[in-house]
């Protein structure tokens, strides 16, 4: 493996909101376990490799670099609920030129929602 496994593992982590140290604790190493992995001065064992990809929702190609782009499938919801912390977390945020106040933020994301709801049809109940 190389350093793409160590930046798409970061790159993961920090998109799931874990810590080094959380991460750790789901796979059962260290932190600076973790830390070596994601500086690319260790690799990880097939069995933790597999928890990582279950854990990060992601595939062994894209972590070790075979594919060049994430495959995962998320719900529609998830993205919104990843945006949303995105969102709320970005600093200086502007909009035409104006900061965002939290409010702001917040009518943003009741309008993705929204709209999220008017076009993607709920299903029927099976009876």
């Amino acid at each position: 493996m190389n350093n793409i496994f160590g930046s798409r593992l970061k790159e993961l982590r920090n998109k799931k909101g874990y810590t080094q140290k959380e991460l750790a604790e789901l796979i059962g190493v260290s932190p600076s376990t973790v830390g070596m992995y994601e500086q690319g001065r260790r690799e990880p064992e097939n069995s933790v490799l597999s928890k990582l990809c279950s854990i990060l929702g992601t595939t062994t190609d894209y972590l070790i670099g075979f594919t060049p782009q994430q495959t995962e499938q998320q719900e529609v919801g998830e993205v919104i609920d990843d945006f949303t912390k995105l969102l709320m977390a970005q600093q200086g945020l502007m909009f035409r030129g104006q900061p965002m106040s939290e409010e702001d933020r917040e009518k943003i994301v009741i309008a993705i929602k929204s709209a999220a709801a008017v076009v993607i049809p709920k299903e029927e109940p099976k009876e």
